[in-house]
């Protein structure tokens, strides 16, 4: 535990309502929500400016304290959650929430790190413009961790991972010193560009404090299809002819397998099957324009009549709904969105967030179903995610009636497992998720000794007291 005199400042410096030491109000800070990682912490920081932020690390940092920022606490690899050691103060996000501007004509809009997806959504829509940055927990995570993470989620195949969408950042670095990036300059080429070294760095060289995105034209004309396949082979092919039929017009397309789908059944509410007759897997495939057409068919809904139509003709879908409404269209996605948190009410669930080339999807998860089953038997895979970019959510449930702390228990060895399979295809442990602490020492096998010294020579340059979230990443 620090010592009171060395934490007595930075409780004056966002005032005793903002730092919280009862265990009650800690501890929404303290818990991973699978609860895989529970820490302790003196106090929780709850800062309410950049200045604030910035006075908080250079008092730490000169006086050998260590931070773990945190944003929404929706992470899912433990980096935002202090060990137990109660030595690491929180310093919570969540009160940089205003949304400074949004500049319509130049697509672009800033907002500080607090701020949650789902408000970004809201505001670029009243702007009539478009963020595209998509997650199941939009509601409740935050930009600035989504940038720390470099999120991905269901858009990427249209608009790439989070550090696609941001123009220009300001960071408060772990000394105290400020970065002043917030430029929305779409061609910048002034030499090294330091913002993409902390977008994706887990809040282990800077904490983002505020963020210039990008804007995009607002769909005029969306359409959404669940189709019922016999195989990940299958949604292959459907894929490649719906990318080319389609182009840029293509947003998502989501792989599900049939147990997954009867998870999000059983335990979302009001969710319900969209097909009359149980398929082996399931493709969520979306079209999305910006031009509308007079009459009832807009022109995503005729090409995803022909994508489909063709396809059905090829043996390739089953059966197929195509969304009748808006609100049709979410009860889609939220059955899709919600497949990660039903999973908890089935037991225990092993996870790997993994990629590989999108053509060696099909064979990927061929070998680690079979893998996982010998190893695991009755093991219930749940493999889904976004198949047009070849990430792969591979998670396993306990078999029925087993012991879930004894299934748990075998996590390391079934993640050598999966993970050995995705580096014979040439994939990443790691797709969109980050390295955390669950990962931290996955990354000897699979960086090389070159690159792995230049990050450590890289958060020793921006971080030599070691001061924001020591054993993350490395």
């Amino acid at each position: 535990m620090p010592d009171t005199a060395l934490l007595a400042p930075l409780v004056d410096i966002v005032g005793a309502r903002n730092a919280l030491t009862a265990p009650s109000d800690t501890a929404p800070y303290l818990r991973e929500w699978r609860d895989l990682y529970v820490g302790k912490t003196p106090v929780v920081l709850r800062p309410g400016s950049r200045d604030e932020v910035a006075a908080i690390l250079s008092h730490a940092d000169a006086n050998g304290l260590k931070i773990v920022p945190q944003g929404g606490n929706t992470g899912l690899v433990g980096g935002q959650i202090p060990d137990d050691s109660a030595t690491e103060i929180v310093l919570s996000l969540g009160r940089l929430n205003r949304i400074r501007e949004t500049d319509a004509e130049g697509f672009s809009m800033t907002v500080e790190a607090g701020c949650t997806l789902q408000a970004i959504h809201d505001a670029a829509a009243e702007a009539d413009r478009f963020f595209p940055l998509t997650l199941g927990s939009q509601g409740s995570c935050q930009i600035g961790g989504n940038i720390a993470t470099n999120a991905g989620g269901t858009a990427v195949l249209a608009y790439g991972n989070t550090r696609d969408l941001v123009l220009g950042l300001e960071v408060v670095l772990p000394d105290g010193r400020v970065v002043e990036g917030l430029r929305g300059l779409r061609k910048d080429n002034t030499g090294y560009d330091l913002k993409q070294l902390f977008i994706g760095s887990e809040g282990t060289l800077g904490i983002v404090t505020a963020a210039v995105l990008k804007l995009f034209p607002r769909p005029r004309a969306q359409d959404v299809a669940f189709a019922g396949i016999a195989s990940p082979q299958d949604a292959l092919s459907l894929f490649s002819r719906a990318r080319a039929r389609a182009g840029a017009m293509l947003t998502g397309f989501e792989l599900m397998p049939r147990v997954g789908l009867e998870f999000s059944v059983r335990h979302l509410a009001g969710a319900r099957d969209p097909l009359q007759a149980p398929s082996p897997w399931y493709v969520l495939m979306e079209l999305s324009s910006g031009t509308e057409e007079d009459g009832s068919e807009t022109p995503t809904r005729t090409l995803m009549e022909t994508i489909l139509g063709e396809a059905y003709e090829a043996g390739l879908v089953e059966d197929a709904a195509l969304a009748g409404s808006v609100a049709q269209s979410a009860a889609f996605w939220h059955l899709r969105h919600g497949m990660s948190e039903v999973q908890r009410e089935e037991g225990g669930s092993i996870k790997h967030d993994v990629s590989v080339p999108v053509a060696s999807v099909p064979a990927f998860l061929k070998e680690a179903i079979a893998a996982v089953e010998a190893l695991v038997p009755g093991c219930r895979p749940v493999p889904f995610g976004h198949m047009g970019d070849g990430n792969i959510h591979f998670n396993v449930s306990q078999p029925l009636g087993a012991d879930k702390a004894a299934f748990l228990a075998g996590w390391d060895e079934m993640n050598a497992v999966v993970h050995g399979i995705v580096l014979k295809f040439g994939g990443s442990i790691s797709a969109e998720h980050g390295i955390g602490r669950l990962k931290r020492d996955l990354l000897a096998d699979v960086k090389s000794p070159v690159e792995l010294e230049l990050m450590r020579r890289i958060k020793a340059a921006f971080d030599p007291n070691n001061t924001l979230n020591p054993g993350r990443v490395l």
